[in-house]
């Protein structure tokens, strides 16, 4: 009988731990390229928003952009650039891709702005950030994931510190 993989792997590579890092709300507006080779562009102007966590809150500055691509399958990717503002006066930069797709219905009723249930399609993110502000170093050296919900006004994320 051949040996697998499965067996007998360490735990630490059996699974994936989490810890809560923060919640974050961003203001956007759609800004629609169109049609280019390929695929459908879009960039959200990301205007501003909130972040709130345990170890770290703050806002997100006027300066963020999110340059999305819809597929020809409907999904569309996310390429984000944010600055953080943390309560304490320390900027952070954060960047993320992710993923969001689901029923045809359910996606053009978030492309009208219309309210849907988050459980109802799916939308991931994936996140890195850098700081020089010693106390928020930490930063530097991990990776967040998130789960998203695309709201009329912004998308909201619960982001979760990879351990």
């Amino acid at each position: 009988m051949r040996s697998s993989l499965l067996d007998n792997l360490p735990e630490a590579l059996a699974g994936v731990r989490t810890r809560p890092l923060f919640v974050m709300r961003l203001s956007s507006r759609m800004q629609v390229i169109g049609p280019t080779p390929g695929y459908v562009r879009r960039v959200g102007a990301v205007f501003g928003g909130v972040f709130e966590g345990e170890r770290l809150t703050g806002e997100v500055l006027d300066s963020g952009n999110d340059w999305q691509t819809v597929r020809s399958d409907s999904a569309v990717t996310l390429d984000v650039r944010l600055v953080l503002k943390t309560d304490d006066e320390a900027m952070i930069g954060m960047t993320y891709r992710g993923i969001r797709h689901g029923p045809s219905d359910v996606l053009a009723r978030i492309d009208r702005g219309e309210a849907v249930d988050p459980a109802s399609y799916y939308f991931r993110i994936a996140s890195f950030f850098e700081t020089a502000a010693p106390k928020y170093d930490w930063l530097n050296r991990l990776l967040a994931v998130g789960i998203g919900h695309r709201r009329a006004d912004g998308p909201i994320y619960s982001l979760f510190e990879l351990l």
